[in-house]
């Protein structure tokens, strides 16, 4: 049997994921190591035994065979967190197309740069007696510092280190100088930083309905029984998902496992982790981009010792290193944002199914607007499908308007809001209740041209349009590039330069125009940069401070405010200019989503969505709030055209710092590609798979860097995978130079 090696990274837990080192596997191990398998080998000069894990096998060498070490053994026992981390690395790589460090990188956090917290306590080493008898002595002396926390030492044992050198006012240098005397002690332990920051109050559970204790005792039977499934929750807004959720959540704790809570947006934060705190106290924690390395390692280290049971946050939440989860939910499981834009690119539903294999766990994606791929796999059974159709308040879903702004202008209407919104409006003013608007554009974003030649000013370093923003500068957004506004065309020399500008910061400025005195928060990317922005922005207009909550997608997702009876959508169709084949589903989603927040509470809500396509069925069915037809009649176009999810996409990117070399790269594994699927120009994507392209990409240059796509479409995943590999095989052999290829598997976003 030809020699085999192993990627061996040692000492997980204390280094950073950083380098692999490479042993050789002895032939009484070649049948039984597996990627992921804890293993013991000789490390160092001093050829110390100590354990690590298996991230690769190869035939390879790569360095001098006399050089390499062997490994020593196996390790028996128990599957530990960081072997089921490793084995899921393996299978992202497989999956989804990285490097394995890449996949390591994004499963396992980086622990080495952050310092544990210490907890230092300071109390007496001797009896009170002598310690009555030293604090007489010091102050005789006048030791004004020794006097001040002595007297504090002899009526209280124990003191906090921080209080003492901070509130008291004693030096470092002191409190050292009565601990060498054997006067005090001082003590520290390990603390953690939790970033939550609610209040537990004790706040009653609601009853559940009977639709809502269907769904939970029918997975919860399952459960018991040894059926670990993956369930779709088909809820209407405001049906009571989220109570669903913490009773699923409650009955796994029971049972002694843990539950990770993913949520698509850092902005829902806020009112999940109150709710779920007020429900599980402090077992419950957060994990998401804003919080600081140091609060990172903590959750991580909590979750690892068994000290929090429940996880909530965005995508990366995922990868809580939990010891026996026994739940995972994704709430609002069609939302872009569980698909990973930096590879490898993989998909939350995927890999929170995965890890719900290696833990023994059940799956429940939850949505009023489920992607096609859930509800299609729900609809080949797949999935286990529940529904929930009816609003918890009793109240019935809003109702609906669609104004075409083509009309409106007609009629001559140019302001922002149609004349049906404006009356609505108007009528929120007088009656006190709240108002949304919602927009999906940021700040005073959109292209400036040459009204003369029709000139648009790009990034020079992308092939984008500039943005004008309100201090006066034109910004890229995809590399940072800014210049001063233009006045003159540089193309034709004429001064009718203009923009469009459809920003959150107009809507407001122009609300405040038309009635004066109006309270507004504006919630976009520019106005949530600070850590506390998204808890600020919410907690003010859920305590009523604000009249109007304008904002981009982040205010339409998830949010409950009993108060909004009306909401905005501006805008609406914007979405559906996109060139991408998911365009008309986010759009039906995000209306529908938008719709949502209104008539939460007692009182009955109104929609208007403003629009230049009111006959896309898109718009049609989400004004009727019509998720069955709507579905229907997209998959129709799915199916006709292969794409997911009635067939499987994978795109092939390709990025080069030389246009010529990554156009020639593109075709050389396009012609690849196409050898291992047996695709032609006129083989149907019924067989093995059809090959698209490849062609420059929809933005052909960011940051000087020229990007080109082609396309695979198939039945089966399988064959993806296969194409995959041997793209990876070629551009390996190729050793590719300022030159890098990445794959996207059903793509959520054109390239």
């Amino acid at each position: 049997m030809p020699e085999l090696y192993a990627d061996i990274i040692v000492d997980i837990v204390h280094e950073k994921v950083d380098r692999p080192f490479r042993y050789r596997i002895p032939e009484k191990l070649k049948e039984s190591l597996e990627v992921g398998m804890c293993v013991t080998v000789p490390f160092g000069k001093a050829d110390k035994l100590i354990q690590g894990y298996v991230t690769a096998v190869t035939d390879r060498a790569d360095y001098d065979e006399a050089k390499i070490k062997e490994i020593k053994e196996i390790v028996k026992g128990n599957v530990s967190v960081e072997q089921n981390m490793i084995r899921l690395a393996g299978w992202m790589r497989s999956h989804y197309g990285s490097t394995m460090i890449q996949a390591l990188k994004t499963v396992l956090p980086a622990r080495q740069s952050v310092k544990a917290l210490e907890k230092k306590d300071i109390r007496l080493a001797v009896t009170q007696e002598e310690a009555k008898s030293i604090l007489w002595e010091c102050m005789r002396k006048k030791q004004n510092a020794k006097v001040r926390l002595l007297q504090e030492l002899v009526q209280i044992k124990e003191l906090p280190y921080n209080l003492v050198t901070g509130k008291l006012g004693v030096s470092p240098a002191t409190l050292k100088s009565l601990e060498s005397q054997g006067v005090i002690a001082v003590t520290a332990k390990e603390s953690y930083r939790n970033p939550v920051h609610a209040v537990q109050d004790g706040q009653p559970r609601n009853s559940l309905s009977g639709g809502q204790r269907h769904v939970v005792d029918s997975i919860v039977e399952e459960y018991d029984s040894g059926h670990r499934g993956t369930y779709l929750l088909h809820g209407i807004t405001g049906s009571g998902k989220t109570e669903v959720y913490m009773a699923l959540i409650e009955a796994v704790l029971e049972r002694g496992s843990q539950a990770v809570m993913l949520i698509p947006e850092i902005a829902l934060t806020y009112q999940t982790v109150v709710r779920f705190y007020k429900r599980f106290g402090d077992r419950v924690s957060v994990m998401n981009s804003t919080l600081s390395p140091g609060e990172k390692y903590d959750q991580c280290e909590r979750a690892r010792k068994g000290e929090i049971d429940v996880i909530i946050g965005p995508r990366s939440a995922l990868f809580t290193p939990f010891p026996n989860i026994g739940l995972i939910i994704l709430d609002e499981e069609h939302e872009n944002s569980y698909k990973s834009e930096a590879s490898p690119k993989y998909h939350a539903r995927e890999t929170a199914e995965e890890i719900a294999r290696m833990h023994g766990a059940s799956v429940v994606l939850g949505s009023a607007t489920p992607s096609l791929e859930a509800y299609y796999r729900a609809a080949q059974g797949q999935y286990r499908l529940f529904e929930l159709n009816e609003r918890l308040t009793g109240g019935e879903l809003p109702s609906v308007y669609t104004a075409d702004l083509r009309e409106e202008l007609k009629n001559g209407n140019r302001s922002i809001f149609s004349m049906r919104l404006q009356e609505l409006m108007e009528k929120r003013f007088r009656d006190k209740e709240q108002i949304m608007l919602f927009l999906n554009r940021r700040g005073y974003a959109g292209f400036i041209s040459c009204r003369a030649c029709g000139h648009v000013m790009k990034c020079p370093h992308c092939d984008v349009s500039l943005s004008e923003h309100k201090n006066g500068r034109l910004v890229c957004h995809y590399c940072g590039y800014d210049e001063p506004a233009v006045r003159i065309c540089p193309a034709c020399g004429s001064k009718y330069i203009s923009g469009f500008r459809a920003g959150t910061q107009q809507i407001e400025e122009k609300l405040k125009e038309m009635y004066p005195g109006v309270r507004t928060l504006r919630m976009d990317a520019d106005t949530t940069r600070k850590k506390e922005s998204y808890e600020e922005i919410l907690s003010s207009f859920a305590n009523g401070e604000a009249d109007v909550l304008i904002g981009t997608q982040m205010i339409v997702k998830g949010h409950d405010f009993p108060n909004v009876t009306l909401v905005g959508i501006l805008a609406a169709d914007m979405s559906l200019s996109v060139n991408d084949f998911r365009a008309g589903e986010r759009t039906f989603q995000l209306l529908t989503q938008a719709a949502g927040r209104a008539g939460r509470g007692s009182k009955p809500g109104e929609v208007v969505i403003q629009t230049y396509q009111p006959e896309h069925y898109s718009i049609i069915h989400a004004a009727n709030q019509d998720y069955k037809a709507f579905y229907e009649e997209e998959l129709l176009y799915r199916e006709l055209l292969s794409y997911p999810p009635a067939a499987h996409m994978m795109a092939v990117q390709i990025m080069a710092g030389n246009e010529e070399e990554g156009s020639v790269l593109a075709e050389k594994l396009a012609v690849l590609a196409r050898g291992h699927t047996g695709s032609t120009d006129d083989r149907s994507p019924e067989r093995e798979g059809i090959v698209i392209g490849p062609a420059p990409a929809s933005i052909g240059k960011i940051n000087d860097i020229f990007r080109f796509v082609f396309y695979i479409k198939s039945k089966n995943y399988d064959t993806l995978i296969q194409v995959k590999d041997a793209v990876e095989g070629e551009t390996a052999r190729l050793m590719l130079r300022n030159t890098s290829v990445q794959f996207d598997f059903d793509p959520m976003n054109a390239f």
